[in-house]
C-alpha cells in the first residue's frame, strides 16, 4: 500500500532529481522510494556485520567463484 509523504527540497535538487529520475526511467517518487529503501537496506547489513566468523585464511573472491560457477551448472 502506498503512503502519501511531503518533502521540502531545494528547488534546483528537486528539478535535478526529477531529470534523473526520467533519464532512468523511473519516477522522482520511485527515485524516493528506492533511496529510502536502500538505508533500512543498509541498516538491517550493518545490524548482521560480524555475526559470521570467518578463518583468517578465507578467500572471498574464491567462494564468490565457486558459488558462480555451480550457478551456472544449474542453469
Amino acid at each position: 500500500m502506498a503512503t502519501k509523504i511531503t518533502l521540502s527540497v531545494d528547488q534546483q535538487v528537486a528539478d535535478s532529481a526529477k531529470a534523473f529520475a526520467q533519464r532512468n526511467g523511473k519516477t522522482l517518487s520511485g527515485l524516493v522510494e528506492d533511496y529510502l529503501r536502500t538505508l533500512t537496506i543498509s541498516d538491517n547489513v550493518k545490524a548482521m556485520m560480524g555475526v559470521i566468523k570467518l578463518t583468517d585464511d578465507f578467500d572471498y573472491k574464491l567462494a564468490i567463484g565457486d558459488a558462480m560457477t555451480k550457478k551456472v551448472k544449474l542453469l
